[in-house]
């Protein structure tokens, strides 16, 4: 047990939530810092848990993103031993849709190439009527069902992470952090002493971090999503749908169906928009005619980490401080793992898997985001 080492975590989204949990099962003395912002991506993440259909010839990030998604098991089983129950994970499978069947050609044969290396992945199999997996759907689609993705709910990983990091010893204060030039960390303009810092302040790493001298260059890409309700459908079952065209749409318990999300690099403006929101639902809705009559519950926005290589910054950045952003749409995807990986880089330790090729220091430009 590290009870000889203190550690500050700045963010307290779903990566920060976890460094903070990974920390305090060892004993490290945890210091959560929070503060409240419009726009934290994880709260308005979908949760979609299928990294065998993206990231084609990106070997960093594909790795990342199974050790992300094989990670949550074990993760929920840990949050298990801790009272946490009902953290929100859900395996439900994928369909992938499409007009036709050979537009899915390219993605059955990525899948297949996939499926000795990955067997968590599940079976692949062609569907003749996907509307009876997911109801809503316009019949006639054509469509491939994957058995093993799964989805999150984002805000219920992070508060089980942080009420689990809580019980064990962490606090949380809340106000604004910033780095001084010499490296200190000041919370609301007083010092708080710790033997290192894990930053996990999503978009907002590279302000947080400029006074360092050390650039930090990631940026916002903001993504709006739809909350809506199919009252007396039983959705909590329903698979994820992933269309080759038009947004993502996913169940939840409650008759909830989520639709999202919009690609905008919009800078840290948090507002949703009529023309954002009204896409998602245009094309939602001639995709799955069936939730032209939902209710719409909610919008939410997000602002997510991107940097201008695509790949996350996962590493040290200088002096003690450990840096954990960058995630992109895969936030809820690879964030649990990536809390892991930034607990053992404050702590000195090896990391279960190779960071090198997320390097705070490798060559990046600048993200005009």
């Amino acid at each position: 047990m590290r009870t000889d080492i203190s550690i500050v975590v700045v963010g307290s989204g779903i990566v920060g939530a976890s460094a903070a949990y990974h920390l305090s099962l060892v004993g490290a003395a945890v210091t959560l810092v929070d503060r409240p912002a419009a726009g934290e991506a994880t709260a308005a993440g979908a949760g979609i848990l299928c990294p065998w259909v993206d990231h084609e010839g990106e070997g960093d990030w594909y790795r990342l993103a199974l050790d992300g998604t094989r990670y949550y098991d074990r993760l929920m089983e840990s949050l298990a031993e801790d009272g946490e129950h009902d953290a929100g994970h859900t395996r439900t499978g994928a369909l992938l849709v499409a007009d036709r069947p050979d537009e899915l050609g390219g993605l059955e044969s990525l899948l297949r190439s996939r499926r000795a290396a990955a067997p968590d992945m599940g079976s692949v199999s062609a569907v003749d009527r996907p509307e009876d997996l997911f109801p809503p759907l316009r019949p006639g689609l054509a469509a491939l069902h994957i058995e093993g993705p799964a989805r999150v709910d984002g805000r219920a990983v992070r508060d089980a992470l942080l009420r689990a990091a809580a019980g064990r010893g962490a606090r949380t204060v809340t106000g604004t952090a910033s780095f001084t030039a010499s490296g200190a960390l000041l919370v609301d303009g007083s010092p708080l002493a710790a033997d290192a810092v894990v930053v996990a302040a999503g978009a907002w790493a590279g302000e947080l971090c400029g006074p360092l001298g050390l650039e930090v260059a990631v940026g916002a890409r903001r993504g709006q999503i739809a909350h809506t309700e199919l009252p007396g459908a039983d959705t909590s079952g329903w698979p994820i749908v992933l269309p080759r065209r038009g947004p993502y749409m996913l169940g939840f318990p409650g008759s909830r169906v989520v639709l999202g999300a919009t690609v905008e690099d919009a800078g840290f403006d948090a507002r949703v928009t009529a023309g954002g929101i009204g896409e998602v639902l245009a094309t939602g809705v001639e995709l799955a005619p069936g939730l032209a009559a939902a209710t719409l519950l909610e919008t939410r926005v997000g602002l997510r980490p991107v940097t201008s290589d695509g790949l996350p910054l996962i590493g040290p950045l200088t002096g003690g401080v450990v840096l954990a952003t960058g995630l992109s749409a895969y936030g809820l995807t690879a964030g649990p793992y990536a809390g892991l990986l930034a607990a053992h880089l404050a702590l000195g330790e090896a990391t279960p898997s190779d960071v090198s090729a997320f390097s705070p220091h490798r060559p990046v430009a600048d993200h005009d985001g």
